[in-house]
């Protein structure tokens, strides 16, 4: 049985409003795939009301009834159902030449960094679900205040696209950002995390002085945003 991989999932919304959409999955079988679809589809928000699957021990066809929310980026939930399918090839005789025994490379984690002119009830919740919807995964926060009010938000994050580390995809990411956090966000910044940046992510409660450093240059800077020295400190950082 062969069939093209970009069927292997297929989403058909409701005929009527409030019908569930229809997820059918038709791929190799492996052990686990059922909880890791059902994992990709939780993460989007969706709930599932009922499922199906049946085997022959190579091949496998699920089904899910599924509710969504008019939010629900459909296209992009099909792309990551395809990452968790087996391919054809992965049952047929073709080598993918992989080295036997060889470990994935664990993903690139990086610094975001973002200061904000005052913190409002809610931030980290706006924050955290602009990374979500980006499939960023966060792995630690750390943040802080200065005694003017202002606060600095240290997020060490990897990106499930593995793609953080060019120019686009942090300019994609800042935009998010600078959509929801509006005039409240001063500077926002994003880096590959370096070996001082990593021990600060690792346990320790004090942030590295050269964090601090600028933590102490920018309190002492107006809150006022038409202050000169305030523009020339608003960077938008995408190396």
């Amino acid at each position: 049985m062969e069939i093209l991989y970009e069927d292997a999932v297929v989403i058909s919304q409701g005929e009527k409003p409030g019908e569930p959409t229809l997820i059918t999955v038709n791929c190799p079988d492996k052990a686990g795939l059922c909880c890791d679809l059902c994992r990709v589809i939780l993460l989007f928000g969706l709930s599932i009301c009922k499922g199906d699957g049946q085997t022959d021990g190579k091949w496998c066809y699920i089904v899910f009834w599924v509710v969504g929310k008019p939010s629900t980026r459909w296209n992009l939930l099909k792309q990551r159902l395809l990452e968790v399918c087996p391919s054809y090839f992965s049952t047929s005789e073709i080598d993918y030449y992989k080295p036997e025994n060889q470990q994935p490379r664990p993903p690139d984690v990086f610094l975001l960094m973002f200061w904000c002119s005052c913190d409002y009830e809610g931030l980290l919740h706006d924050v955290t679900e602009v990374l979500c919807e980006l499939e960023l995964t966060i792995k630690r926060v750390k943040v802080s205040t200065t005694p003017d009010g202002r606060v600095m938000d240290l997020f060490y994050i990897t990106d499930t696209r593995e793609l953080l580390g060019t120019k686009m995809r942090q300019e994609e990411t800042i935009h998010c950002l600078k959509n929801v956090l509006g005039k409240a966000l001063i500077s926002c910044e994003i880096e590959l995390a370096g070996p001082e940046f990593t021990a600060c992510s690792q346990g320790s409660s004090f942030l590295p002085s050269a964090i601090t450093e600028d933590m102490i240059i920018i309190s002492r800077f107006p809150t006022d945003a038409s202050s000169p020295i305030e523009k020339e400190t608003v960077k938008w950082t995408c190396s």
